[in-house]
C-alpha cells in the first residue's frame, strides 16, 4: 500500500524535471519527494530515475513504469470525481425504515418534491411496524416515535410535531348505538381493534382530559394488524361497523367528507411526532445528509 503513495510522488518528480520543480508545483517538501522515489526504488530493485546535479530522466525501467503509470492513474482520478460527486450532487440509493403511519401521513408532504429537489436520489421506502436493526436490514435510517427507539441512535423531528389519536364512527352507526359520553361508555360499543405484528393482545385505547388518564380495553368484532389492515378498519367503520381509533391525520379527510363522525373528542390525547433516526457511529451517506436537510428545512423554526 506504500507503493501506491509513493508511485504519483514519482511520477510528479518525472513531469516536473525535478525535485525542486515538483516540490513547487506540489507543496511538498523536495527532500519527501526523493524519499518516496528512493523507496520506490528499494522495494522494486530498479533504478527508476538516472539523476546529476543538473537533470534527470527516467531509466528504461522507469520509463515503462511511466507509460502505464499515467493512465491508470488518471482513471483513479476520475473514480475519485464521480465519488466526489456524490457528495457535491447527491446521488445513490436512500433506504428508510418506516411503519405505516410514517408512509400514509409522514411522509406524502415530503417525498414529491424532495425527489424533484434530488433526481439522482432513488427512495426505497420499507414499511412495517416492528422495530428493526437498520444495519441488519441494509437501511441508512428508519422513523419511530421516541418511545421505540435505541439510545444510541441520532434522531432528529419529521413531519408534525404533536399529533392525537382520534376515535370515529359512523354517523349511522353512532345514531343507532348512541355516542359514548365518557370513554368507559366504549366498552358496550363494537370496536374495531389494532394488534401490532407478533402481539399477543390488542392495543389498549388511552385517553386524557383536565389530567385525568383513562385506558381502556374493548372488545370487537374485527382485529386487524396495525402493519396493514388499517385500511380495512377504516372501510368497517365507514360502512356502520363500529368504533375507530386511529391517528387523527389519518382519520381527518373521512371527518371531512361526512363519512365519519369525531367520537369523545375533548378526551383526544396528544402526543410528539414522529423522529427520523440513523446510526451515529459511522459517515452520514450523501442521499441522507440531504434527505435530513430537507427535512430539516421544512421544519418550523
Amino acid at each position: 500500500m506504500q507503493d501506491l503513495t509513493d508511485l504519483p510522488e514519482f511520477l510528479a518528480v518525472v513531469r516536473a524535471g525535478g525535485f525542486r520543480e515538483a516540490a513547487r508545483a506540489s507543496g511538498k517538501s523536495a527532500s519527501g519527494l526523493s524519499e518516496a522515489v528512493r523507496r520506490l526504488e528499494a522495494r522494486l530493485g530498479l533504478r527508476l530515475i538516472n539523476r546529476t546535479t543538473r537533470s534527470l530522466a527516467p531509466t528504461e525501467a522507469g520509463q515503462r513504469l511511466i507509460d502505464r503509470l499515467g493512465p491508470a492513474l488518471a482513471e483513479v482520478e476520475s473514480a475519485l470525481s464521480v465519488v466526489n460527486g456524490f457528495r457535491d450532487r447527491p446521488a445513490g440509493t436512500l433506504r428508510l425504515n418506516v411503519p405505516v403511519v410514517a408512509a400514509r401521513v409522514v411522509l406524502p408532504p415530503i417525498v414529491p418534491s424532495f425527489l424533484a429537489a434530488y433526481p439522482d436520489i432513488r427512495l426505497e421506502v420499507i414499511v412495517e411496524d416492528r422495530f428493526v436493526d437498520l444495519l441488519a436490514e441494509g437501511c441508512d435510517a428508519g422513523i419511530r416515535y421516541d418511545e421505540r427507539l435505541e439510545k444510541d441512535m441520532i434522531a432528529m423531528p419529521i413531519g408534525p410535531r404533536t399529533q392525537r389519536f382520534g376515535i370515529a364512527a359512523s354517523p349511522a352507526y353512532l345514531d343507532r348505538m348512541g355516542r359514548p359520553k365518557h370513554p368507559r361508555d366504549l366498552l358496550g360499543h363494537r370496536c374495531l381493534l389494532g394488534r401490532f405484528r407478533g402481539g399477543a393482545t390488542t392495543t389498549p385505547w388511552e385517553f386524557e382530559k383536565a389530567g385525568e388518564v383513562v385506558r381502556v380495553e374493548p372488545t370487537g368484532a374485527l382485529v386487524v394488524s396495525t402493519a396493514g389492515g388499517l385500511d380495512l378498519a377504516v372501510e368497517a367503520a365507514i360502512a356502520d361497523g363500529g368504533i375507530i381509533a386511529l391517528f387523527e391525520e389519518w382519520l381527518r379527510p373521512h371527518v371531512d367528507a361526512g363519512d365519519l363522525e369525531p367520537v369523545l373528542q375533548d378526551w383526544w390525547q396528544s402526543f410528539s411526532g414522529p423522529l427520523i433516526y440513523y446510526p451515529g457511529r459511522r459517515l452520514v451517506p450523501p442521499p441522507l445528509r440531504a434527505f435530513l436537510d430537507f427535512v430539516k428545512a421544512q421544519q418550523p423554526a
